[in-house]
């Protein structure tokens, strides 16, 4: 907790040390990473609204993703929403407190033609929408590409690291770890808000979980999505149910002792996996995302408001910064780099994959409860409805 407060990096052996916490000692971890989390956002929750831009039939086979290459997933499937079709559901979100889009879209990467098509779809975002932030998704980018989203008013990037490199090749063998770095470098250098995060738990160790959050803490990105498996069926991770809401908890607190000043969201997963205990969760986290994820259901967004205030937490408005002043710019909320090449603009993230995680446990760690199947319940976001995307 001190080195938090101090914005020093754990050791591993301390970070590793968080997920090996027993049960007894769970509230005592929450209090010392939400002491750090106060200290650096207050009682500040920032919400965040997806937007699924293009549903489905990716060439990429991400073992997580129900929209993956040989799914066999019951998803919702469509191509581009136009921009006017993407701003009205933006707008749903905007009007139930969020304070950023996060524009998504399936695919190994965006063509010049896509990258036009998202350009009109943000600026479409702002010119009705005062104040608010747009994130971009859209998979690895080429040369220039960040450049020309950051023209059109894009505000952030996400590409998420989702696991160590040590066991990335085993959940995906048609794009590499590397690939992915680069994507969030690409996004760094154009200006873009970089927003990079973690899937727990797809059969991964702790020391895998602590390697990517190294990671993620080296390449320095604003935001911090945790997403949490959702082991759709149809996909190869379909009975990899392994998580607790206490080890959740462990995870986020992790992440939080490690990127202290970073904003770190809860993404996908959240309700299947934090259940009753979200509202526990948000003394480590700073952001959440509201209403529906990629292909799965969210919680009713007036549930998420009042669980927010029954928490004794607010939302984050339009006009504050999320970051801290030390990693902001003037009037923004993007990590002021040495290199002088961020852009000002307002704290980022985005992104999650319909999924999170399956966590492996070392070891060393403490005897806890066994995961509740029984408990959880999986919503497929618009499956066999007439509903609009993200209705």
């Amino acid at each position: 907790m001190d080195k938090g407060l101090r914005r020093e990096l754990p050791t591993r052996e301390e970070a590793l040390a968080v997920l090996a916490t027993s049960d007894d000692d769970l509230l005592e971890v929450v209090a010392a990473a939400g002491k750090v989390r106060r200290h650096w956002f207050g009682r500040r929750v920032k919400l965040n609204y997806l937007v699924n831009l293009k549903s489905g039939l990716c060439p990429e086979d991400c073992s997580y993703c129900s929209q993956r290459l040989g799914s066999k997933a019951d998803i919702l499937k469509y191509t581009w929403l136009k921009p006017d079709e993407a701003s009205e559901a933006a707008a749903a979100g905007l009007a139930g407190g969020a304070k950023r889009v996060c524009l998504v879209a399936s695919g190994r990467g965006p063509t010049d033609r896509d990258v036009d098509r998202v350009s009109e779809t943000v600026k479409a975002i702002k010119e009705q929408n005062e104040g608010v932030e747009v994130c971009a998704c859209l998979g690895l980018l080429s040369d220039g590409q960040a450049e020309r989203l950051r023209e059109a008013g894009a505000d952030a990037y996400n590409h998420n690291l989702n696991t160590s490199e040590s066991t990335y090749a085993g959940i995906t063998t048609t794009h590499t770890y590397a690939d992915r770095v680069d994507t969030v470098q690409k996004a760094h250098a154009a200006g873009l808000s970089a927003c990079s995060g973690l899937i727990a738990g797809m059969g991964e160790s702790d020391e895998d979980l602590v390697d990517v959050v190294y990671s993620l803490r080296e390449l320095d990105p604003d935001s911090v999505p945790v997403n949490f498996l959702i082991p759709f069926e149809g996909t190869p991770l379909a009975k990899e149910w392994h998580l607790t809401p206490q080890r959740c908890l462990r995870i986020l607190a992790m992440v939080r002792f490690v990127c202290p000043d970073v904003e770190v969201r809860i993404a996908g997963g959240r309700e299947v996996h934090l259940r009753s205990m979200q509202p526990l969760a948000l003394n480590l986290a700073n952001s959440i995302f509201l209403g529906d994820y990629l292909t799965s259901e969210g919680q009713a967004g007036k549930a998420d408001l009042e669980m927010i205030a029954d928490a004794g937490f607010e939302v984050e408005g339009t006009g504050q910064v999320t970051l801290p002043e030390h990693r902001a710019t003037v009037g923004g909320g993007c990590v002021s780099h040495e290199s002088g090449d961020c852009g000002s603009h307002k704290s980022a993230g985005c992104g999650s994959q319909a999924g999170g995680g399956v966590c492996g446990t070392a070891a060393t760690a403490a005897p806890a409860a066994e995961p509740r199947t029984d408990l959880v319940a999986v919503r497929r976001r618009g499956a066999g409805t007439d509903h609009a995307p993200n209705a």
